[in-house]
């Protein structure tokens, strides 16, 4: 495959994960973005559409890290392709629900196997997606430089403070702030290099 087809793919990643998050938000009833993380729409009648989503977004993700290995480095490459690994894992295994979503689900639900994988790899993912943005920080100069390692450290703070923070609302407003960050970076770096 060519590498700017690689690298549209990259760009279109992150805008479809987010835009389609929105609108989920929007259209389920019960969901409160101040008390539910985007991963735990997953659950329910129509969990499916976040899973598929998850899913094809990480490929598309893959996609662009091959385009980012053959026009910046086999690293970078490698962190993102990692990264989208880390989504699709996640739109294997679902989030668990809790905190009253999908509606009449208990405030406390035990962590499950598969939630605590899609824990697991999207942990791992992420931590793909800040080493990725700090190296390539180094090949890149002036603002795109200071974007990516912005980037990296935000992401990296907001993901620290979300596993912290135990779902508070400064917590879960804090990383979806940084997801769009991410995916806005992702896109930004795609077309540089495309």
């Amino acid at each position: 495959m060519r590498t700017r087809t690689l690298l549209t793919a990259g760009i279109v990643a992150g805008p479809l994960y987010v835009l389609v998050s929105l609108i989920e938000i929007a259209v389920r009833d019960g969901f409160d973005p101040s008390r539910h993380a985007w991963s735990m729409l997953a659950n329910g009648p129509f969990g499916w559409v976040h899973s598929l989503t998850l899913i094809v977004s990480g490929l598309l993700v893959m996609a662009g890290a091959a385009g980012l290995s053959r026009a910046a480095s086999r690293a970078v490459g490698v962190l993102i392709g990692l990264y989208g690994l880390g989504m699709v894992g996640s739109g294997f295994f679902a989030a668990d629900p809790g905190r009253g979503f999908p509606a009449g689900t208990p405030e406390e639900v035990p962590v499950s196997w598969h939630g605590g994988l899609h824990f697991l790899l999207g942990g791992i993912g992420f931590l793909g997606l800040v080493a990725a943005c700090l190296l390539l920080g180094r090949h890149l100069r002036g603002r795109l430089a200071l974007f990516s390692y912005a980037t990296g450290v935000l992401f990296f703070a907001a993901f620290a403070a979300l596993a912290a923070g135990g779902g508070s609302a400064w917590s879960l407003f804090g990383f979806t702030g940084a997801v769009i960050l991410a995916s806005a970076w992702l896109s930004t770096v795609c077309a540089h290099y495309r």
